[in-house]
C-alpha cells in the first residue's frame, strides 16, 4: 500500500512513478490524497505554485494531478515539519463548562479573565 509520504517522496525527490506500470494502478490512484499532497507541497517556495495550480484543478483525475506534479517539480530533498493543531486547555475547559462548540468557545474565551478561567477549571475537576 502506498502512503502519503511515498507520494510526496516520489514527487519531490526520486521521481519514481507510483501510479503507472504497477499491477494495481486503480488502487494506487484511489490511495492518492490530493489535498494532503498539495498541503505538503505548499510548505516550500519552489513548489507552492504547482500546489496552488492543482488546488484550482481539483476536478482533474488523481492520476493526472500526480503526473503533473511529478513532471513539473524539480527533484530536491524537501523536508518540513507538518503544522499540527495545538492543544489549548483553557479553550477545552470553556467549551466543556458551557457546552459550546470550539468556535463559540474561542469567542467566549476572550471575555474571561485568567481568574475566571482558573475557577472554571476547578469546577470541572473530577476527583
Amino acid at each position: 500500500m502506498t502512503g502519503l509520504f511515498d507520494y510526496l517522496n516520489s514527487i519531490n525527490h526520486n521521481k519514481k512513478d507510483l501510479m503507472t506500470g504497477t499491477e494495481n494502478d486503480d488502487l494506487a490512484e484511489k490511495g492518492y490524497p490530493p489535498y494532503q499532497i498539495n498541503k505538503g507541497l505548499s510548505y516550500f517556495p519552489d513548489t507552492i505554485e504547482q500546489a496552488n495550480i492543482m488546488n484550482g484543478c481539483w476536478q482533474l483525475d488523481k492520476k493526472l494531478q500526480y503526473l503533473y506534479l511529478i513532471n513539473t517539480i524539480r527533484p530536491k530533498k524537501r523536508f518540513a515539519k507538518w503544522i499540527k493543531k495545538q492543544d489549548n486547555d483553557d479553550l477545552d475547559a470553556v467549551a466543556e463548562y458551557y457546552g459550546y462548540s470550539y468556535e463559540k468557545a474561542k469567542a467566549v474565551l476572550k471575555l474571561h479573565s485568567p481568574d475566571q478561567i482558573i475557577d472554571i477549571k476547578k469546577r470541572l475537576e473530577k476527583g
